[in-house]
C-alpha cells in the first residue's frame, strides 16, 4: 500500500527521488551503495521515492534478474512508494515524446552505423562518441538512397536536431558542470528507445525531481536537461554520487570476486554484514548494520570525498 503524500515545510506535495537499475546483472555492492544514498536523499528531503526499471532493450534483459534486484534493495531495506514502472511498457510514452519534437523540426533520420560515426571527422575538442552531425542536412534525395540501402527491414535511427551545442548544469556533488549537448539518439536503428530521452520521459510521469546515480552517468546529463527543456518538464535536482572502486581505482565488477549478496552469501557473509559496509563507507554509526543509521548522515557534501574503494 502506498503512504500518503509527503509534504514539503511550505504545504506543498514532495516530489520524487527515484532508482532505476538495467536487469543485465545482479547489483553489486557498489550498486547497492548507490542506491541507498538515492533513498537517504529522497528520505531525509521529504520525497517519495520511486522504483523504476530501466529494461528498454528487451532483447539485453536477462530473465529472472530484474525480480533479484528488486529483491536484494529490498532485503537491504529500501522501500518505495508506488508502482513499479517499467520502461519495456512506456514505448508509447516515448513515442509520444517523439512526435512532439518531430512536429516542431527536431527530429531527423541517421543512417549511420558505429563505426562510421568513430571514424568521422568532428570539430576539435569534441569528445569521442559526440555525433558529428553526418545526416543532419542530407538531401531528401540522398536520405531515399539510404533508407533503400539499410535494407533487412532496418530503419533509420531518430536523431535530436540540438539547437545548442552545451549546456550548463548544477549537480549538488560537483557543482556547476558544462557539457557536450550533440544530435543523441532518440530511437535506435533496430527500434530500441534510447535511455537519454526514455528517463526524462520517465522522470517527468514519476513526479521525480531529485536524480540520484553514478558520476559515470554526469558527462550525459546536460543532454538529459536539454530535452527536458525541449519538452517543456522542469529538471529534477541533481546529484551524482562517486563510485565503488577496486584496489586498482577500477570500477567495481562482476569480476572482482563475491561483490553480489548472492556471492557474499555464498562465502558466509550476511546480508546484514554486507549492509554494515555500506553503512561504514557513508560515514555512519560504528557497528550498525541498518541504512536507517544513515538518516540525516549522508548528504551532498559528505558525498564529495571521493570513491568508496572496495577491498
Amino acid at each position: 500500500m502506498t503512504s500518503p503524500s509527503p509534504q514539503l515545510s511550505d504545504g506543498q506535495p514532495a516530489g520524487a527521488g527515484r532508482y532505476a537499475p538495467s536487469p543485465s546483472g545482479d547489483l553489486h555492492l557498489g550498486n547497492l551503495r548507490t542506491a541507498v544514498i538515492a533513498w537517504l536523499l529522497a528520505r531525509d528531503s521529504g520525497r517519495q521515492f520511486r522504483m523504476r526499471v530501466d529494461d528498454l532493450d528487451t532483447a539485453r534483459a536477462r530473465p529472472g534478474v530484474a525480480q533479484r534486484q528488486l529483491a536484494d534493495l529490498a532485503a537491504i531495506g529500501i522501500d518505495w512508494d508506488g508502482d513499479i514502472l517499467w520502461q519495456s511498457q512506456r514505448f508509447d510514452a516515448y513515442a509520444a515524446a517523439t512526435a512532439q519534437l518531430t512536429q516542431r523540426g527536431l527530429v531527423y533520420e541517421c543512417y549511420c552505423s558505429r563505426r562510421e560515426i568513430a571514424e568521422a571527422p568532428r570539430a576539435p575538442h569534441s569528445p569521442p562518441g559526440s555525433y558529428p552531425g553526418t545526416c543532419r542536412d542530407l538531401p531528401e534525395s540522398i536520405r531515399e538512397q539510404r533508407r533503400a540501402a539499410l535494407g533487412n527491414g532496418r530503419t533509420p535511427a531518430l536523431r535530436l536536431r540540438a539547437e545548442v551545442t552545451e549546456l550548463t548544469i548544477t549537480d549538488q556533488v560537483h557543482g556547476d558542470c558544462t557539457g557536450v549537448v550533440d544530435d543523441v539518439v532518440l530511437r535506435r536503428g533496430d527500434g530500441v528507445w534510447a535511455y537519454n530521452l526514455a528517463v526524462v520521459v520517465d522522470d517527468a510521469a514519476q513526479g521525480v525531481d531529485q536524480v540520484v546515480r553514478g558520476e559515470d552517468l554526469l558527462s550525459s546529463t546536460p543532454r538529459q536537461a536539454y530535452l527536458a527543456d525541449l519538452l517543456g518538464v522542469a529538471r529534477p535536482e541533481y546529484a551524482h554520487v562517486p563510485l565503488a572502486v577496486n584496489a586498482a581505482g577500477e570500477r567495481l565488477a562482476k569480476r572482482d570476486g563475491a561483490v553480489t549478496l548472492a556471492d557474499l552469501a555464498e562465502e558466509g557473509t550476511t546480508t546484514r554484514s554486507a549492509v554494515a559496509r555500506i553503512v561504514a563507507s557513508l560515514g555512519g554509526p560504528d557497528g550498525a548494520d541498518s541504512i536507517e543509521s544513515l538518516r540525516g548522515v549522508v548528504t551532498p557534501e559528505s558525498l564529495r570525498s571521493g570513491p568508496w574503494v572496495f577491498d
